[in-house]
């Protein structure tokens, strides 16, 4: 029996993760009192408890968090979903299926970053690209992206599902117009790219669920490159994996008559490969949760692989 502790247990996040706990009895959960939700040095007691903390909080709350535990507790592994650590090369990153290596280190560290929602839809894309010498490191990859609301914190969620809403609210919303949005960092970093992406992130109007597109002209590739040998790349990188399905590749006459949703794998821990379009333009797109796969649910499959044991337990 490990002993678990969820710093944020009260978040969109940390909530999910109590519910995917719910029916194993391999792990016991300690929890924090509501009017202790704050008190750091009660916090820091619970974390140098447990055998594993998920760090489910802003960054700020999340790099004061892992300065509580105690210098000479070497026990304590962190799973932190924040941003504040995913491109920290001390820290694990936390997409096994990105490479064996990924896996490996994941299973032996003691600090794993839980990838974002938008960058795990990303990197499941351009990372099998540039490590495939599809693209070289420097293309200059442009992104875009639809996700339900949930994952703009309480407050927006409030005001998506409150009955003197905006009417905007009820339309697609681009924002990040910047190109400054969080996740940039991480989707550069991880993926291999010489340059940040460009990304056109929309928050629409359901609850949850997401898709990431990155189109490619082949003609800027310097070689001839066709959907065909993309999608086998794909097949291949992500061959027996249990959360990444690669979708077959449709015909023209097919693609006509086929609508992407974007809420699809909504509540499920799955995430679904597309190449779409033609030879001389290819549309990529990653479909998945961004509560389960994008969060909640690639959290518990990194613990899973920490404590060796099925990385599917409680994720299908």
């Amino acid at each position: 029996m490990v002993r678990i502790y969820i710093d944020g247990q009260e978040g969109t996040t940390g909530l999910k993760i109590l519910e995917r706990f719910e029916n194993r009895n391999d792990i016991e959960i300690i929890r924090i009192s509501e009017e202790k939700r704050k008190d750091s040095a009660e916090r820091a007691r619970l974390i140098n408890s447990a055998d594993y903390v998920f760090l489910c909080l802003p960054d700020s709350a999340s790099r004061e968090a892992v300065l509580f535990i105690d210098k000479d507790n070497n026990h304590v592994r962190i799973i932190d979903a924040s941003t504040a650590h995913r491109t920290n090369p001390d820290w694990a990153y936390g997409f096994p299926e990105l490479s064996p290596e990924h896996r490996e280190k994941i299973r032996t560290s003691n600090r794993v970053a839980v990838p974002g929602c938008y960058a795990s839809g990303f990197a499941s894309i351009v990372y099998p690209l540039v490590k495939n010498n599809v693209i070289p490191a420097d293309f200059p990859v442009f992104a875009y992206a639809t996700s339900g609301y949930s994952g703009a914190g309480k407050k927006a969620i409030a005001v998506y599902e409150s009955n003197d809403r905006p009417e905007e609210f009820g339309s697609p919303r681009q924002y990040a117009l910047s190109q400054q949005h969080k996740h940039l960092p991480e989707m550069q970093t991880v993926s291999g790219l010489t340059y940040p992406p460009m990304f056109n992130p929309m928050v629409c109007d359901y609850f949850s669920g997401m898709v990431v597109s990155v189109p490619v002209q082949t003609r800027m590739l310097g070689k001839k490159t066709t959907a065909s040998q993309i999608h086998e790349m794909y097949k291949n990188h992500y061959s027996g994996s249990a959360m990444i399905d690669v979708m077959p590749l449709m015909s023209a006459d097919e693609q006509k008559s086929f609508f992407l949703a974007s809420n699809t794998l909504s509540g499920i821990n799955k995430m679904q490969i597309f190449v779409f379009g033609n030879d001389e333009q290819i549309l990529l797109c990653s479909r998945l949760d961004n509560l389960g796969k994008g969060a909640s649910g690639a959290a518990v499959q990194c613990l899973n692989i920490m404590l060796g044991i099925d990385e599917t337990t409680g994720l299908v």
